[in-house]
C-alpha cells in the first residue's frame, strides 16, 4: 500500500509502536493519529489507511477512533486553530460575543477555515478555565479574559505572521508542530517552553494555604523527586539490606522451626525480600480473559484460576415433564393472533360511514361538521 507519508514519519511511527508491549500495539493508535495529522494538517483517508497498515487494523476501526475525538481534524485545517468557549460561564461573561465578532471579522463559521488557509475557527463547549473567562485558545494555548477587541487583535497578529504570547503556557506553535508534540516527541525549538506563567486564579489556592499554614500532613515540599533510575536503585538497596538482616536458613547453625520445645510455638517466619527479577507465571492471562473465563467457563477452564473466585453454576435443570407443562401453560395463556379485524374496525361500520359521507357531500354547507366521521 502506497501512502503520501515520508520516511521520517514512518520511522517515528515505528518508534511510537515500540513504546507498547507487542500484544498491545493497537494502544499506539492515538499518538499515531496525531503523527499523521502533523504531516498533512488533518487526518486524511490516507492517514487512516497508514495507521491501519502499521497496526494491522482495518480502516473502519481506525476511522471510528479518529471520528470520536475532536482533536483529530477530518478535513484540512489552518495553521492556527482558534477555539472560543461559548459554554455557560464564558457565555455569561461575553464568550458568544467574542465568537460572533471573530466569525464576522474572519468571514467563517464554526469549523471553517479562512480563505488564506491560516486560521480555523471553532466554538468549544468548555475549555476548563472558568476562572479566566471568557477564554479562547490558539492550538490549545490559553488567552484569558478576552473581549471582542483583544480577540480580533490576536487573530490579526497571527494572520500577519506573528506569534502572540499566550496568557499561560509555552510559546505558540502551529497545528502541525503541536501534533508532533502530542504524538510524544519533544518540541526542539529554542526556548520553546520559556514563555508563560501561572495565572493569579491558579495560584490563589496555594497562597491561601500559605497564609493559613495549611499543608498535607507529613509532606515536606523540599523533598526532591527522584528519577526512575534513582528509585529503582533505592529499591534494590532495600532488598539487599532486608536479605542481610534475615535469619539464616535451617542447617546453617539456626534451630529449625520444627525443633521448638513442646508447647513452644514456632517463631514466625521473617519476611525476606527477593533480589531476583519477577517472572510471569506460564499461565499468565490478561484481566479481560480471566474475567471472561470466570463468568463463562468452558471446557478449557476446569477450575477457577484465581484464588477466592467462584465460578457461577447453573441451577438444577427442570425435568422434561415440568418443561412440557410450562410450555403448555404458556401456549394456553397466549393464543395465536387471528386474521380478523381489530375491535372497532368492523366492515359494517366502515360501509355505513362511507354511505353517509357520500350522501351528505353535495348538500352540507362548508361549515357543516363531518357527522359520518364523528359516528
Amino acid at each position: 500500500m502506497s501512502t503520501t507519508f515520508s520516511e521520517e514519519t514512518r520511522a517515528r511511527a515505528r518508534e511510537i509502536i515500540a513504546r507498547y508491549p507487542a500484544d498491545r500495539s493497537r494502544s499506539a493508535l492515538l499518538p499515531l493519529l496525531h503523527l499523521v495529522q502533523s504531516e498533512e494538517g488533518y487526518v486524511s483517508p490516507a492517514g487512516i489507511a497508514f495507521c491501519a497498515e502499521v497496526l494491522g487494523l482495518n480502516k473502519a476501526q481506525v476511522g471510528a477512533v479518529a471520528s470520536f475525538y475532536t482533536m483529530y481534524k477530518r478535513r484540512p485545517t489552518g495553521d492556527w486553530l482558534v477555539s472560543v468557549c461559548t459554554n455557560t460561564m464564558c457565555n455569561v461573561l461575553g464568550g458568544q460575543q467574542v465568537y460572533d465578532t471573530l466569525a464576522e471579522h474572519l468571514g467563517v463559521g464554526h469549523d471553517e477555515t479562512t480563505a488564506d488557509g491560516t486560521i480555523t475557527l471553532e466554538h468549544a463547549e468548555c475549555l476548563a478555565a472558568c476562572d479566566y473567562g471568557p477564554v479562547m485558545t490558539v492550538n490549545y494555548d490559553f488567552f484569558d479574559n478576552v473581549d471582542p477587541h483583544t480577540a480580533v487583535g490576536v487573530v490579526d497578529e497571527l494572520r500577519g505572521g506573528g506569534r502572540p504570547v499566550p496568557s499561560r503556557g509555552a510559546r505558540l506553535c502551529t497545528l502541525k508542530e503541536m501534533s508532533v508534540q502530542l504524538a510524544g516527541f519533544a518540541d526542539e525549538r529554542e526556548g520553546a517552553v520559556a514563555d508563560g506563567v501561572p495565572g493569579d486564579p491558579t495560584l490563589r489556592g496555594l497562597r491561601l494555604a500559605q497564609e493559613h499554614g495549611i499543608a498535607v500532613s507529613g509532606f515536606d515540599p523540599n523533598t526532591p523527586i527522584r528519577s526512575k533510575a534513582e528509585a529503582d536503585e533505592a529499591a534494590e538497596k532495600a532488598k539487599a539490606e532486608a536479605a542481610e538482616k534475615a535469619p539464616p536458613a535451617a542447617g546453617n547453625g539456626a534451630r529449625p522451626a520444627g525443633n521448638a520445645g513442646a508447647g513452644e510455638p514456632a517463631p514466625p517466619a521473617a519476611a525476606v525480600g527477593s533480589t531476583t527479577r519477577d517472572v510471569k507465571a506460564p499461565d499468565d492471562k490478561s484481566p479481560e480473559v480471566r474475567a471472561a473465563e470466570t463468568r463463562q467457563p468452558d471446557a478449557k477452564t476446569a477450575v477457577p484460576d484465581a484464588p477466592g473466585t467462584k465460578v457461577p453454576v447453573d441451577g438444577v435443570p427442570p425435568s422434561p415433564r415440568d418443561a412440557r407443562e410450562a410450555e403448555a401453560a404458556g401456549a394456553a395463556a397466549n393464543p395465536p393472533a387471528g386474521d380478523g379485524k381489530p375491535a372497532g374496525d368492523e366492515a359494517g361500520t366502515q360501509e355505513r360511514n362511507l354511505r353517509e359521507a357520500e350522501a351528505g357531500a353535495g348538500t352540507r354547507s362548508p361549515n357543516a361538521s363531518d357527522r359520518g366521521a364523528q359516528k
